[in-house]
């Protein structure tokens, strides 16, 4: 989905660095591509797996708008074209906010995962990521590659901010993590992955995953070794696609360590500058011997800052 046709009144393309100030209406809002969710009470979380997605718990939301499939490089591009917004991983990192750090390395780039050539330990993860200058949405391993082929893909190395910036443009909003969940498991209360308890039912893949011994042994048997073209694997019951696996989504929610309740007058300090948000889905490098978070009760905390090869986001509308 496009929104560049919400944007055609005679206003000029602004080059941005922070969220674009030209919104459409909530009557504007291209809602083609979207799916209507009817909202209700579930099941959110996990006791079963790991720590951070419990306790299980009832939870409630309302009905909304949710984009059928994470946001493309294509419908990335758009927006760019139109506003000039330049994202995090494109600009200078500032040395303040980094005083530890060699000034030589404070350049542009972002985090790209690269299989090792042989096995190694699994507590390290720089063993298999690398912060890599010039790498961004526009040239994700950051090889000169860039983004030709890979239009239908969903965009990486994207921060939370730089996802914020999209939505806004759209006149929309990032999900918070309880309707991501909602929406993610399509109908399906309290199953495993969005389709069932079997993670491969009658042998067939779901999802992009990593089949193999992560992260130095790939076997691609799902036919993707990084990221796959949105809708390559089937729809969940809401006619959703890539809700798990491909790539992880950025939602609005902040992260805590330990899952509590907030007070309804307290609110987050989404400004701090370490502040994480949650990201759910898992992605295509999610093993079973290693993170086994393709499911929609997974969830992770990102720092708001971070860009890497397989973070993404999808956006919603409420009604």
């Amino acid at each position: 989905m496009s929104c560049l046709g919400n944007h055609d009144g005679g206003g000029k393309a602004t080059s941005l660095r922070s969220p674009a100030t030209l919104v459409p209406t909530a009557e504007q809002v291209d809602r083609s591509a979207m799916i209507l969710i009817g909202g209700g009470a579930f099941q959110m979380g996990s006791a079963t797996f790991y720590r951070e997605e419990r306790p299980l718990r009832e939870a409630m939301v309302g009905d909304f708008w949710i984009d059928r499939a994470p946001v493309t490089n294509r419908e990335f591009s758009q927006f760019v074209a139109a506003t000039g917004y330049v994202s995090l991983a494109e600009r200078q990192p500032l040395p303040e906010h980094y005083p530890d750090a060699d000034p030589a390395l404070l350049v542009p780039g972002a985090a790209v995962f690269r299989k090792p050539p042989g096995p190694v330990g699994l507590r390290d993860p720089r063993a298999w990521w690398a912060y890599v200058p010039n790498a961004s949405w526009r040239d994700p391993l950051g090889d000169g590659a860039g983004i030709a082929a890979l239009a239908d893909h969903p965009v990486v190395q994207v921060a939370h901010e730089d996802a914020l910036a999209y939505a806004n443009w759209c006149g929309k909003t990032l999900p918070g993590e309880a309707e991501w969940e909602f929406a993610a498991r399509g109908g399906l209360d309290g199953a495993i992955y969005p389709w069932g308890d079997d993670p491969q039912p009658e042998g067939r893949h779901m999802a992009n995953t990593w089949q193999g011994r992560f992260p130095w042994e790939n076997l691609a048997e799902d036919g993707y070794d990084r990221t796959s073209p949105v809708g390559s694997f089937p729809a969940n019951g809401y006619g959703l696609v890539d809700v798990v696996g491909n790539v992880w989504e950025w939602t609005a929610t902040p992260f805590d360590d330990e899952v509590t309740e907030r007070s309804c007058c307290q609110a987050p300090d989404a400004a701090r500058p370490d502040r994480r948000f949650v990201v759910k889905g898992g992605s295509h490098l999610c093993a079973p011997n290693y993170c086994l978070r393709y499911r929609p009760a997974a969830r992770q905390g990102e720092a708001r800052d971070t860009a890497t090869s397989h973070i993404g986001f999808r956006c919603i509308a409420r009604c």
